[in-house]
């Protein structure tokens, strides 16, 4: 059986596809949206540079990044704005999006600014999920696992 893709890759002529480069947007500063359900903190605001905590490792967006979709793992979202100023949010899981046009798209399930949160809740929340790993019950197992993982990069921010 054929891939899908190769097969529609097929059938689509060499010389219609373009591949975008970031250089051919001339942008001095990145257009930032970070949203989740619960609101927005950035809607294609300008900054200067994005640090994402993506699944494959963090890594920083500046003006004209090479276009990238990838996952995020809980973790710190750092935004430089002009004049050096950072602002710092706890991200849980999501999606970023950094195309050509220098505009990244930040969709998280959960946002929180770093200053919001408060450490001693994390490490009892941390500690609830803790003692839940080890469960029978293979749902509450999966949700454990991801309490954990979620408060531990909590705390690992905070400290």
């Amino acid at each position: 059986m054929m891939n899908i893709f190769r097969t529609a890759a097929m059938r689509t002529s060499m010389s219609t596809v373009r591949r975008m480069y970031a250089t051919e947007a001339a942008a001095n500063t990145l257009r930032l949206t970070l949203t989740s359900p619960g609101g927005s903190f950035f809607n294609e605001e300008g900054v200067v540079q994005v640090n994402v905590p993506g699944s494959d490792g963090e890594f920083g967006v500046l003006p004209n990044h090479v276009p990238v979709i990838t996952t995020l793992k809980p973790g710190v979202v750092s935004v430089l704005s002009e004049g050096n100023t950072e602002k710092q949010f706890f991200v849980s899981s999501g999606t970023a999006t950094i195309n050509p046009d220098s505009s990244i798209q930040i969709i998280a399930e959960e946002i929180a600014s770093l200053e919001d949160l408060d450490i001693s809740l994390a490490r009892k929340g941390l500690d609830s999920y803790s003692t839940k790993l080890n469960s029978a019950d293979e749902l509450e197992r999966a949700e454990a696992e991801i309490g954990f993982e979620v408060y531990s990069a909590m705390i690992k921010a905070l400290e």
